[in-house]
């Protein structure tokens, strides 16, 4: 009987899934379908704590759903899977192609080394698979609106049947899987294809219709918490477009598909410029000066353990420390405070969010900290430095996610909670002074970005 591999990766799911339908149809009627997870040093290395225990509870949720039929290996996939093949016979390989740097090189890799056994590409985890959509003359798009008319315009395919049918082989030899990292005290969501559809239907039914407004509040409850679950491919955006489809076209319902949609712009970009996973998308900027000394390094670590005495800041990089997860908007806040504020590279933020956030996608992520940073995607960025005061009055009015994340501040009144040193009675106790004057350092960072724009 024929036995295809479906080597699984950024698609832990059963269901909407295109290339488990592949194998099993490569299988046959009489055939089965071998399902296998390699932990690869390249990829589990350089994870935080966060993603390799959030990974670990999806391999074991996907394995639940597989009857105990997942197989796991560990090492070089281009070594492991030629030898998976010859052990079992199997006929084909089959994946959910990859669009990142390292996997575009690792998967070209194992594919010669499979030698004449196909090595089958079916779907992405992405609603369009990234360098689908170009501008008319065929060129990647550099900017999201225009990406984001194009990407609607293009569309993309329902989702995939039910694998009905497939029969999972049984009885191969599985490794054990690395340890699982002590969290001290972290929250993760819980993992796996079954609580991704519970979030998404209870997000879809509860607070979709309040998007538009409570998605910039992150004192409330009105994202989705699915960056996680995307990341991982416990569910496919494909599943929550056609669900977006059926809804009412209000201003919310377009408001998450766009942040869909910001999600394939930058894994777009990644395809197009793989070096700009790392390095300046705009080169120009790649002069700027940044701060150094012990100095600096006392501010960043301040920013790193949310004790800047700037509420909203704090509380975004306690939530980090906290949950592994910080909200959109607060992301935005406090990669802005690292940059502007404190003159550190983009890359240093980047490469610590990738650390301690389990949905940290490197696509989204670093492309993220470029546009804040203003060496990315946006059009005109050099001048956007967000004021910490402001967005907190802004976005978080009556203090709500600051007296969660910053219990030094719970009993202020809400009127000084966003400037604790104009409190009547002063900075409560525990709580530091700021650390920086943000008119200043906002006027540093101008003055720094017209220099090596004009050179």
């Amino acid at each position: 009987m024929p036995t295809a591999l479906l080597w699984f990766r950024r698609d832990l799911r059963l269901g909407d899934h295109p290339a488990l339908l592949a194998a099993r149809d490569a299988a046959g009627p009489d055939g089965d379908v071998l399902p296998v997870f390699v932990f690869d040093d390249r990829l589990w290395g350089p994870s935080g704590d966060p993603r390799r225990r959030f990974l670990l509870d999806c391999l074991a949720a996907l394995d639940g759903d597989l009857g105990g039929a997942l197989v796991l290996r560990s090492g070089d996939p281009a070594q492991v899977l030629p030898a998976l093949v010859r052990e079992v016979g199997a006929t084909s390989v089959h994946v959910s192609a990859d669009a990142g740097p390292y996997g575009r090189r690792r998967d070209d890799a194992v594919e010669q080394a499979l030698g004449d056994v196909p090595f089958v590409r079916t779907g992405s985890p992405y609603a369009v698979t990234p360098g689908r959509v170009t501008k008319s003359d065929g060129t990647p798009f550099r900017v999201y609106s225009p990406f984001a008319r194009a990407w609607r315009k293009h569309g993309w395919r329902a989702p995939a049947s039910s694998p009905g049918g497939t029969r999972w082989r049984t009885g191969v030899r599985s490794e054990a899987a690395p340890p699982a990292p002590a969290l001290d005290g972290i929250t993760l969501p819980p993992a796996g294809e079954a609580a991704a559809r519970a979030a998404w239907e209870g997000f879809r039914d509860e607070r979709l219709l309040g998007y538009a407004d409570g998605r910039d509040v992150p004192g409330g409850d009105g994202t989705s918490r699915l960056s996680a679950y995307l990341k991982y491919g416990c569910i496919h955006p494909r599943t929550l477009l056609a669900d977006l489809a059926a809804a009412e076209q209000t201003e919310s319902v377009r408001r998450y598909a766009d942040e869909l949609a910001w999600r394939d712009f930058y894994a777009d970009v990644l395809w197009h410029r793989p070096e700009s996973a790392r390095e300046y998308l705009n080169p120009e900027l790649q002069g700027m000066g940044y701060d150094s000394g012990p100095d600096a390094e006392a501010l960043v670590a301040a920013w790193q353990t949310g004790h800047t005495g700037f509420p909203i800041v704090d509380a975004g990089m306690r939530q980090l420390l906290g949950e592994a997860y910080v909200h959109n908007r607060v992301r935005m806040i406090v990669a802005s405070f690292l940059v502007k504020d404190l003159h550190q590279e983009w890359t240093l933020g980047a490469r610590y969010f990738m650390q301690h956030l389990v949905d940290g996608d490197l696509a989204s992520n670093n492309h993220g900290w470029q546009w804040v940073a203003g060496t990315g995607t946006d059009a005109s960025p050099y001048y956007r430095v967000f004021n910490p005061v402001t967005q907190g009055k802004k976005f978080d009015p009556d203090g709500a996610y600051v007296k969660r994340w910053v219990p030094e501040l719970r009993d202020l009144d809400p009127r000084y909670v966003h400037e604790p040193w104009t409190a009547p009675g002063g900075i409560p106790a525990g709580y530091p002074e700021p650390v920086v004057d943000h008119a200043h350092e906002r006027q540093v960072a101008l003055d720094r970005y017209a220099r090596v724009r004009g050179r």
